[in-house]
């Protein structure tokens, strides 16, 4: 009965609860607390959302994985790669930061959870395997390259488009680095400095809430946050007041078009549950809706090029005495004789006609106080669909990272890691995430290694862990005001400059040709897809399923002769001499439907090769599968080859295999005295028959050629 519960209760485990083991656990939460809370809120700014949503990805996730997984060790929250995946998922659906996109990512990070609470139930973790190692290693080297260059704009404190193509944003963000403010350079370079001299001079000690910690308070003091306000008839220059004013109607229009879809849906629901409605009213509602959301996504795409082109310029104000409204200038083009106010303004966004300017440098800002609002996720069928590629890619990456990480420190600590359990507790935590605003999280292979390091011995360090961040939440949030937001870009680039590791896909090409050849397609079709990161890792996984079928159409096939120490072994490779009665072939693969063509044509042309041969022997301790073709060709050509006089005998058949066998009738066609368990047994019943049939063989098979023993016929093949 305890084996029972403790399965769907997996935490029991931990009890009771010791004095030192709660010592070690509470030690190990608070410093990957410390890592944890920093780490967090970059990941959030990483995925497209405000930076205290990864403190709520931080709290409950963290906590639940830990109830429910099977590992002691494994830190999980939000991580680089599934926070980059999840912002790729949802960029082309919703601006980022929007309360749209916001609601999407806690939709998405439902739908992860419960892909992966699915496959742990049905004990389906093996599906993670078709993510082979190659394609993972491809995947993650181009994920870093991206998350790294991701982060430049807010490292220069310049803007960034975001548009179907990642190259080209980050071509545009380096054409603005003569725009470079200077302060942010300073805050994200320190920050660097900080993080790097304390992991190699004083590796103890927690150098990403250090850089946060210092960099904080240095905003704080020399105030480098600087906003304004403004309206859109104060830019002088008459080109970007157009591009302004275009912007602002673009998003009355959307507000306009959002209401039409409401109501229409509004109607379509009523006309619905009436049933007065005739079928072709149903199709009309149905029809205008669709087409009021082809032009809410155009103009949604417009209006994020009109964006993309406002964020690049920038402006001088000039102040006026007389208390009329400032004025923006273009820089460069104050006139002469009037005086800016010494700061360079960027619009950071148009509502209404009204323009919020930048002036300074960013920082995280109003974080809100108190615990994440406990709700159910919005969500819809229709956009679920168009998220499931997003969500399924997100679950397998995320479950891969988290079992990769465990298996690792499992292998450390001796503990038994069940990935189906892992994966219920990743889908848990990330289901009960969603319902407190959490977007999709994973283990993290950083704090997890903090976790193990600093002497964690259950999962109740997550708990303790989670705790510190509730504690943050509640009565700490004020302190993360003045955070800078290059520090949490330099954050996220020191912890990615480790996923970089060309020398894995190296080492791949080296095991396997074709394993080379899948990592590195990943690789270039991740970076050629981004934003849209999950193309990439599809088509790395395609390929390398097509190249293991590949591999497998065409199996290893050797022509067997006798050599001095009486084994059999593949003639051309030994330079052995065959006989030219009896021939031998040893068929290194299984037989499914992909390979027994050749499977086929290889016998056939063996056969034809001896024309004097009446006897083949087919060597099958290769053979793990048989499928219903395979089955289907064996059967065919036992019987062409017997109507041709040929015997047809096989040795080292596999127990699954027979099992095959005797379930279609194989086996008794072929007939129990043609089944040998290994290859000397079906040779001494061939040489037997021979020598049966006709005393004087003896002296034609030599002519195949004498190769030594003791044995004048065993010796012979």
């Amino acid at each position: 009965m305890n084996q029972q519960v403790a399965r769907f209760f997996p935490f029991l485990r931990w009890f009771p609860l010791r004095g030192e083991n709660i010592k070690a656990d509470l030690i190990a939460g608070i410093t990957v607390a410390l890592v944890l809370i920093p780490q967090s809120m970059a990941y959030a700014q990483l995925a497209g959302l405000p930076p205290y949503y990864g403190l709520y990805a931080a709290f409950l996730p963290g906590v639940i994985a830990a109830l429910w997984g099977s590992s002691a060790q494994l830190a999980t929250g939000p991580v680089a790669v599934v926070s980059l995946l999840t912002a790729s998922a949802l960029a082309p659906l919703a601006a980022s930061g929007s309360s749209q996109f916001i609601a999407l990512a806690i939709m998405m990070a439902l739908m992860v959870g419960i892909i992966q609470l699915s496959l742990g139930v049905f004990k389906l973790g093996v599906v993670v395997n078709f993510l082979s190692h190659p394609v993972i290693v491809g995947f993650t080297n181009a994920a870093a390259i991206i998350i790294g260059l991701s982060q430049l704009n807010k490292l220069f404190g310049v803007s960034m488009g975001r548009s179907e193509h990642f190259i080209q944003d980050i071509w545009g963000v380096l054409q603005q680095v003569g725009d470079t403010h200077l302060p942010t350079l300073l805050m994200g370079v320190s920050a660097f400095a900080i993080m790097w001299g304390l992991k190699k001079f004083a590796p103890k000690m927690p150098g990403v809430l250090i850089a946060v910690a210092l960099t904080t308070i240095v905003s704080w003091s020399i105030g480098f946050e600087h906003n304004s306000n403004g309206k859109v008839e104060e830019i002088m220059d008459a080109d970007v007041k157009t591009l302004a004013s275009e912007f602002a109607q673009t998003e009355t229009k959307i507000d306009e078009l959002n209401n039409k879809i409401s109501a229409k849906s509004a109607e379509l629901k009523q006309h619905q549950k009436s049933h007065e409605g005739s079928s072709q009213r149903t199709a009309a509602l149905n029809y205008e809706i669709e087409l009021l959301k082809l032009e809410h996504k155009d103009t949604e795409g417009e209006n994020r090029k009109l964006a993309r082109s406002l964020r690049k310029f920038i402006f001088e104000q000039v102040p006026t005495a007389d208390g009329q409204a400032a004025r923006l200038y273009l820089v460069g083009q104050v006139p002469q004789g009037e005086k800016s106010d010494g700061y360079r303004w960027r619009i950071k966004k148009v509502s209404k006609g009204e323009l919020k300017l930048v002036g300074g440098g960013e920082v995280v800002g109003s974080i809100p106080a108190g615990l994440p609002k406990l709700d159910l996720p919005k969500f819809s069928w229709d956009m679920m669909v168009t998220l499931f590629s997003g969500a399924l890619v997100i679950s397998l990456v995320g479950f891969m990272e988290a079992i990769s990480i465990a298996k690792a420190m499992a292998a450390k600590t001796k503990d038994r890691i069940d990935p189906n359990k892992e994966l219920i507790g990743q889908g848990i935590g990330n289901i009960v995430g969603s319902f407190s605003q959490a977007f999709p999280t994973s283990g993290s292979f950083s704090r997890s290694a903090v976790n193990l390091n600093a002497g964690a011995r259950t999962g109740m360090s997550s708990v303790f862990a989670g705790a510190i961040v509730l504690i943050t939440l509640l009565f700490l949030t004020p302190l993360l005001y003045h955070l800078p937001q290059a520090v949490l870009a330099a954050v996220i680039m020191m912890a990615v400059i480790g996923l970089v590791n060309f020398k894995a896909i190296k080492h791949a090409w080296h095991t396997h040709k074709h394993d080379g050849i899948a990592s590195a397609v990943t690789f270039v079709a991740t970076l050629a897809f981004a934003p849209h990161l999950d193309n990439g890792i599809m088509v790395g996984a395609g390929l390398a399923i097509i190249l293991y079928l590949y591999r497998t159409m065409s199996p290893r096939v050797a022509i067997l002769g006798r050599a001095q120490d009486g084994t059999l072994r593949d003639s051309k490779v030994h330079n052995l001499p065959v006989s030219d009665y009896i021939i031998a072939i040893r068929y290194d693969g299984s037989l499914y439907f992909a390979n027994v063509p050749y499977f086929e044509d290889t016998i056939l042309e063996a056969v034809s090769n001896s024309p004097c041969a009446k006897h083949l022997l087919i060597v099958s301790d290769g053979i793990n599968q048989l499928d219903a073709s395979g089955d289907e060709v064996i059967h065919h050509m036992v019987e062409r080859l017997r109507s041709n006089g040929i015997r047809v005998v096989f040795s080292g058949l596999k127990k699954q295999v027979i099992d095959v066998m005797r379930h279609s009738g194989l086996f008794d066609f072929i007939g129990q005295e043609n089944i040998y368990p290994d290859e000397d047994k079906a040779l001494d019943s061939i040489y037997a028959e021979v020598l049966e049939t006709d005393p004087n063989a003896q002296c034609r098979l030599m002519k195949g050629g004498h190769i030594g023993g003791a044995d004048g016929v065993k010796t012979w093949l």
